[in-house]
């Protein structure tokens, strides 16, 4: 079984959503809706100085819906080369 943590600008949650439907993956899922922090694209704070919001999605699943997952947020990053979207995938026992 696997962890799938997706954090991501909320500008392309919509996306992420529509692409995973399309890819018969991630049905149930749990989302923390606001998260700050820095990372590589740079703040997401919320504030009047950085606007930007991210959001958290995780997914516990087997290892044929992690490969579905994965496959569909690398389809995704290529839209939003700018967003900042990443995916951390955990082994779980």
């Amino acid at each position: 079984m696997k962890r799938i943590e997706i954090i991501a600008n909320r500008s392309i949650e919509g996306d992420l959503h529509d692409a995973l439907k399309e890819a018969g993956a991630a049905q149930h899922y749990t989302k923390i809706p606001v998260v700050h922090g820095v990372g590589n694209s740079g703040p997401r704070m919320g504030d009047h100085i950085w606007p930007e919001e991210n959001f958290i999605m995780i997914v516990y699943c087997e290892d044929e819906e992690a490969a579905k997952i994965r496959s569909a947020v690398e389809n995704l990053k290529t839209f939003f080369t700018q967003e900042g979207i990443k995916l951390f995938e955990m082994e779980w026992r």
